[in-house]
């Protein structure tokens, strides 16, 4: 099954066994059925509850706050991620806040979906990364979809957490196949560990580096990860967590200290990044076992080119992560 598939099949599944729930967007209604497709089928099975959006997203969420604060629950989705940042202040100052500025706690059970990232051509205003812009804001949590998660849980998840959450969704995974059985492919195979995805071709405790990258990079990180296997004979576990912020490194300190040379991987550009707050977490609590400072990978610094082939020199490669296992472990 396709990522998006099981994107679609997450959102029926939420919207039939929920009457409380509310999906809200642009272009959501069938028979376009969004976008990326993700809503396809919705509008015509719950009519009265999918809800085809103005353009205007800070309406949009404003919208979905409004119905968290009435007692219903809402899943909005922003075109592209892009479009995030003209819903910030209605991200920043109604959801995140209402949570508990009203002198008790206040379930505020919004999911803002983001399909974001490069790879497909799509130019400088719809093809960036935005998951940094969101760190760090008291009440609400970051999520990314990935391979090896069900999206169906991560949905339940983040609607019982009470608190409103941003969903990134790398737009190249959504034609990506969903890994079940814990099998990736004849060399790699994976485990789910209090919600990290373990992702190894050999035994992770014995590791030489860690790899930790949201899902959007994962297809990415796995193929560096074999190729420093074959090549330099690196052994290597990755981490895909199904939750960005916050994250807490505290579990994981035990294999990254055993491997002593760990790299944080994300299409995000450098600086206030996710992978740099992961960074500062191990080095606190590591810094005198690691052989040398956590090792960062990056997008370039750059506006993102429409040209596919242009679109490779700016955004994170394979090639990216590679390089940097070998500078942690060199």
């Amino acid at each position: 099954m396709r990522v998006a598939e099981n994107l679609n099949l997450a959102l029926h599944g939420v919207l039939a066994d929920d009457p409380g729930v509310h999906v809200l967007g642009e272009d959501i209604t069938d028979p376009y059925g969004g976008a990326f497709k993700a809503t396809r089928g919705l509008s015509d099975r719950f009519p009265d509850r999918v809800h085809a959006m103005p353009l205007s997203e800070n309406t949009i969420v404003g919208v979905a706050g409004g119905l968290a604060l009435a007692g219903d629950k809402a899943i909005v989705e922003i075109m592209f991620s892009d479009f995030v940042g003209l819903a910030f202040d209605a991200v920043l100052n109604l959801l995140s806040k209402s949570v508990t500025m009203y002198g008790r706690r206040v379930p505020m059970p919004v999911v803002v979906r983001c399909p974001t990232g490069g790879g497909r051509g799509y130019g400088p205003t719809h093809s960036q990364s935005l998951q940094k812009h969101f760190l760090g804001i008291p009440g609400l949590s970051v999520h990314e979809m990935s391979p090896f998660h069900e999206i169906r849980d991560q949905f339940d998840t983040m609607l019982a957490s009470g608190e409103p959450c941003l969903y990134f969704e790398d737009k190249v995974l959504y034609t990506r196949p969903m890994y079940t059985g814990g099998v990736v492919d004849d060399l790699l195979r994976y485990e789910l560990v209090d919600g990290v995805a373990q992702v190894y071709a050999e035994d992770p405790q014995a590791a030489t580096c860690v790899v930790i990258a949201p899902g959007g990079v994962a297809h990415r990180a796995m193929a560096a990860i074999r190729s420093v296997l074959v090549e330099d004979e690196i052994s290597c576990v990755l981490l895909v967590p199904d939750r960005l912020y916050p994250f807490d490194v505290g579990p994981l300190l035990p294999l990254l200290a055993r491997a002593g040379a760990v790299v944080v991987a994300e299409e995000s550009t450098a600086g206030g990044t996710w992978g740099a707050d992961v960074a500062a977490a191990v080095h606190e609590q590591l810094w005198g076992r690691l052989r040398r400072p956590v090792v960062l990978a990056h997008s370039a610094g750059s506006v993102i080119p429409t040209a596919v082939h242009l679109e490779r020199t700016v955004l994170l490669q394979e090639e990216n992560i590679r390089d940097a296992i070998r500078k942690a472990v060199a």
